[in-house]
């Protein structure tokens, strides 16, 4: 690996959804996840994303926190040759709120309240005691594993997200229904996600001028129709490569990229490690026996 590039120290992948310890040296465009995300820097020097149109400090002292489909990127500050080593959580909401009712609400575009949260020398112990067991994790249970996520995903959000008074988020943070041509509008991008994204074309198919459409589209789902097409491809593309065997070069020409360095270059920008990499790096864990609950 050459000093400039990225790469991936460890990552797991199970109904949690991923983690994924990265060793960062360059910047990623943006991008967004369906996921409620959490960034923790466990060691280098310190980084930023930019949430909300503003800068998030990564820091020993501040996690940044990017709630369901909200446009991040991150942007790498320290000096040239200088790296900084992310925790990065992609938690599926449905999980945490299979585990605690009052995390229903993960996966709203406004869960996080801000960007940034304080960490404490708890919460930071309980992060290094998760990375340890991350780095050892094919001798880990994936039920003490799980225990630690939920775990460490509290610490951090206790004091930011009000998330045990599900009431009190469901008055401030009401669930908006999408309008049902923006709903035909993604089904038609999941039916051909190998196509190039025509705005037009889907504008016409659903019936709406293509200013209105665009308009629709950023207030549903919180960002562009580009942005979603590329989330779509993206996790596509973590699903080929981690459920099936299937060739790099195939899965990029399924996917719609005209050679796998398209593809390389397009996974590398939203995660900084290439697809080859991720199939090498990824561990997938099989959901416990015994139940949902860790509470």
């Amino acid at each position: 690996m050459t000093q400039n590039m990225s790469s991936a120290v460890k990552i797991i992948q199970g109904r949690f959804g991923r983690v994924a310890l990265l060793d960062m040296t360059a910047p990623l465009v943006g991008h967004a996840h369906h996921h409620c995300h959490i960034l923790i820097k466990v060691g280098g020097a310190d980084g930023a994303f930019r949430v909300r149109g503003e800068v998030a400090p990564l820091t020993d002292e501040t996690a940044v926190l990017v709630n369901a489909w909200e446009h991040h990127a991150y942007e790498h500050k320290a000096p040239l040759g200088e790296r900084t080593l992310i925790l990065a959580l992609y938690i599926e909401p449905a999980w945490l709120a299979q585990i605690q009712r009052s995390l229903a609400l993960s996966g709203h575009p406004r869960f996080f309240p801000q960007s940034t949260v304080q960490l404490n020398a708890a919460t930071r112990k309980n992060m290094e005691e998760f990375v340890l067991e991350l780095w050892w994790a094919d001798e880990v249970s994936p039920s003490r594993l799980e225990h630690l996520l939920f775990d460490l995903i509290i610490e951090v959000i206790e004091r930011c997200s009000g998330w045990r008074d599900l009431a009190c988020l469901l008055r401030s943070r009401p669930p908006a229904a999408m309008d049902p041509r923006i709903r035909q509008a993604i089904s038609l991008m999941k039916q051909d996600m190998a196509r190039e994204l025509d705005v037009e074309a889907l504008a016409q198919q659903t019936g709406l001028s293509r200013a209105h459409f665009f308009t629709l589209f950023q207030r549903d789902t919180q960002v562009s129709p580009l942005v979603y097409a590329n989330v779509l491809r993206f996790e596509a593309a973590v699903s080929r490569l981690t459920q099936g065997r299937d060739a790099v070069g195939d899965i990029a020409t399924d996917l719609g990229f005209s050679a796998p360095s398209h593809f390389a270059r397009f996974f590398r920008s939203h995660l900084g490690i290439t697809p080859t990499d991720y199939r090498r790096k990824v561990n997938l864990f099989e959901p416990p026996a015994g139940g949902d609950t860790l509470l």
